[in-house]
């Protein structure tokens, strides 16, 4: 069956909501329709129109005194009843303690599609706290989170989903590159609990991660820790038996409340 196609009309909203949610700006974060317009390549009137119906809808908002818009409250209550929204809030302490332990950021992520979504993050007194890493995606094949969220799958979905094409340009260093090496590096985080790189995603940085499963124990999110090499270099299998440990904890919280519920 041929993927399905994403009504122009639909498309259109969702590069506005995309617009505003990643460059809003100022304090109140408001955009103006100029600016909407110029980011999403579309015509004013267009943008204004497509804004005046959003705007109708709680899913956004106009600032009365500048006449910006900025995401509704629609799109947060939405978003408050999300799995992610449940997940972050049952494991901020279990991140937190994380932290407490290795003194190295660490973060929830989750799967969509082939990219790896930052979810939620904690960080050390002592890391640069200058952007955020919740709301970003980067492709998952060079990641240890990524590569711990499809450790569970099937052989021909591995192959389907990451091509040797995909894998070759994944990441600043790769060091898996095809299918195969995948595989086996899976085979390996499954048999270790967790999952580790070196310097694959980024240069000077290295990190690991553990897998979060479900009720039904599926492998659901990822606790990732990230470091620079000269700080975390020679304590990662140290770290990543840690979260393996913390992750085995939120998986056992997760599989208590579903149960409950």
């Amino acid at each position: 069956m041929p993927p399905a196609t994403v009504p122009a009309g639909l498309r259109r909203d969702l590069d506005i909501l995309d617009a505003l949610a990643q460059h809003a700006g100022g304090f109140n974060g408001a955009l103006g329709v100029s600016r909407v317009a110029d980011l999403v390549g579309r015509e004013k009137s267009q943008v204004s129109r497509a804004l005046a119906a959003l705007a109708k809808e709680g899913l956004v908002e106009r600032d009365p005194e500048t006449l910006g818009y900025r995401l509704g409250w629609r799109i947060y209550a939405l978003a408050a009843r999300t799995f992610e929204s449940r997940l972050v809030t049952v494991a901020t302490p279990y991140l937190r303690a994380v932290v407490s332990k290795v003194q190295e950021t660490t973060v929830l992520c989750v799967l969509r599609g082939n990219d790896l979504l930052t979810v939620a993050s904690e960080a050390p007194a002592h890391a640069f706290r200058g952007v955020g890493w919740e709301g970003v995606t980067v492709p998952a094949a060079a990641t240890s989170a990524g590569r711990v969220l499809v450790s569970d799958w099937e052989e021909p979905a591995i192959r389907a989903w990451f091509t040797p094409a995909q894998l070759a340009v994944a990441g600043a260093h790769p060091k898996v590159t095809t299918p195969e090496e995948l595989l086996e590096e899976l085979t390996r985080i499954r048999a270790n609990g967790y999952a580790t790189v070196d310097e694959e995603f980024e240069h000077g940085v290295v990190g690991c991660s553990a897998p979060v499963r479900d009720f039904n124990g599926r492998i659901v999110a990822a606790i990732n820790i990230t470091g620079p090499k000269g700080r975390l270099g020679d304590r990662l299998d140290m770290a990543g038996r840690y979260i393996a440990g913390a992750a085995q904890q939120l998986t056992e919280r997760l599989v208590a409340e579903d149960g409950r519920s």
